[in-house]
């Protein structure tokens, strides 16, 4: 009797050992057939992270990372899932879930949530353990028993706004593609949005304005903006506190999520894995990613292939630096918003000269205003030029023929090579002329040496062209009213 007692004890110890190796066995089977049936991307994010735990009774329980990753395979791959499983072990075969849940605490081990196919009405007996209905007690796929779903700040700036951003040939796109979003966050094909450029150009005002406008339109989305710098911290925090979950459910609530210099992911390969976790879920769910950079996705370097692809999704929209006319739009709205009024030559010479960002603008014009009040003098072209010459680059080039001439043609639209040349079409012959009074006027060079410049022509015709000049300014006021142009110009450019 204990002979046959013993040994009917070893062969249930054989058969529990042998449980757990088709366990394994069991779960790489169906791997093999999932792997023939989905593209490599989803079979490595969805398939690869799976843990068997146990087979018993046909029921085969599975580990998954979170309560999302459950939701998306009974969501995605039930089918799939299904007719694996009634290949492998026959029918009547089901599936268990089996999720880890980090409880924020360093001094508490995790605990499991033990999750069973859903059993929906809607799907046939045979389905059942393998349907897309939630367990009852978990209604919101983002609240896990043990977290605590919080109130999301959206750290927006409300001052910057649509109203106030200016619109130039340089932002454009950029603004109407960001209009778009906000009117319909999620529901356009610029999902994500990205904006690139160098720093000051207005990135962060134009996502800004997009946060505000869809909070101002929908009360209830979920907005929020973070810098990536202030994600990678908290990222780090996450981990130091042991709780990654908390962190990852606190992403996965948001509506519209605005993400400033992902170009600082670069190398960063952990941040990088968990915002991509992030980004996948969002995307997913049909909610707005938007995103801004110093570089075009192409440029960044360091970073996951995965992510760089997904950035490419959407829309890329580069903004470039505000050309001239667009520059002086942006100091006149600063400028009417606090109330104050500059002569119109100081306002042109700071937006002749400050041509790099609009932040470097914004540095000017306050410059102005500080320096103006501290010493009591009203701004004048004279007094700009001294407060901003650590604004302005030093240019200590003497004003040369050469500069002069192209200036001038710059302006009435020709090629410098035309007033060189010998033609006497009326509009060539004005702008030579022109060309010379002012090279008479503003540089230290001979009638001889500026007749040169003109194709080799001798000093009678240099006094000639500046006597011509002097009358028609007298006589004609749209011509003298180009003059005054063209001399402004030539000032703008020289310290």
């Amino acid at each position: 009797m204990c002979k046959l007692f013993n040994t009917l004890l070893q062969s249930e110890k054989g058969m529990n050992i042998m449980s757990e190796q088709s366990c394994e066995t069991v779960w790489n089977n169906c791997l093999k057939l999932i792997q023939d049936n989905v593209n490599p991307q989803s079979f490595r994010t969805w398939f690869e992270p799976i843990k068997p735990i146990k087979l018993e009774n046909k029921i085969l329980t599975i580990q998954v990372p979170s309560q999302f990753f459950y939701e998306w395979l009974e969501e995605h791959y039930v089918s799939l899932l299904k007719k694996t499983l009634k290949q492998i072990l026959g029918t009547g075969a089901r599936l268990e879930y089996n999720i880890i849940v980090e409880n924020g605490t360093s001094n508490s081990n995790p605990y499991i949530v033990n999750l069973p196919g859903s059993q929906s009405s809607k799907m046939d007996s045979q389905e059942a353990g393998l349907g897309m209905a939630m367990n009852a007690n978990i209604k919101n796929p983002f609240v896990i028993p043990g977290l605590k779903k919080v109130n999301i700040d959206a750290n927006l700036n409300h001052n910057l706004t649509f109203d106030n951003y200016i619109e130039g040939d340089n932002n454009r796109l950029a603004r109407a593609a960001g209009m778009s979003v906000a009117s319909k966050p999620g529901g356009t094909a610029f999902n994500p949005l990205m904006f690139f450029g160098e720093t000051g150009m207005g990135k962060t005002h134009l996502v800004h304005a997009i946060g505000n406008m869809v909070k101002q339109n929908n009360k209830n989305k979920i907005v929020l903006y973070v810098p990536i710098e202030k994600f990678t911290n908290q990222f780090v925090e996450a981990i130091r506190n042991n709780s990654n979950q908390d962190f990852l459910n606190y992403y996965q609530q948001v509506d519209v999520l605005i993400v400033d210099d992902v170009q600082f992911l670069e190398n960063k390969q952990k941040t990088q894995e968990i915002f991509f976790t992030i980004f996948n879920h969002l995307h997913q769910q049909g909610k707005q990613l938007i995103l801004t950079s110093d570089r075009a996705p192409k440029d960044l370097k360091g970073m996951d292939e995965r992510l760089l692809s997904r950035f490419k999704w959407g829309l890329s929209a580069d903004i470039q630096s505000p050309d001239f006319e667009t520059r002086l739009a942006i100091l006149e709205h600063m400028m009417y918003n606090d109330g104050i009024n500059l002569h119109r030559d100081v306002v042109e010479y700071v937006a002749h000269n400050i041509n790099t960002n609009v932040r470097e603008l914004q540095g000017a014009l306050v410059s102005l205003l500080a320096q103006s009040s501290l010493n009591k003098k009203e701004v004048t072209l004279d007094l700009a030029k001294q407060i901003l010459k650590n604004f302005v680059k030093n240019n200590t080039r003497e004003i040369s023929i050469e500069f002069i001439q192209k200036l001038v043609c710059d302006y009435f639209t020709i090629p410098v090579e035309q007033v060189k040349s010998k033609t006497r079409k009326r509009e060539i012959v004005q702008a030579r002329q022109i060309s010379m009074y002012y090279a008479k006027d503003l540089t230290k060079s001979s009638l001889k040496t500026i007749g040169m410049h003109f194709g080799g022509r001798d000093h009678s015709t240099v006094i000639h062209a500046c006597q011509t000049v002097n009358d028609l300014m007298e006589t004609d006021k749209k011509f003298r009213a180009d003059i005054e142009e063209i001399g402004k110009r030539i000032k703008m450019n020289l310290v």
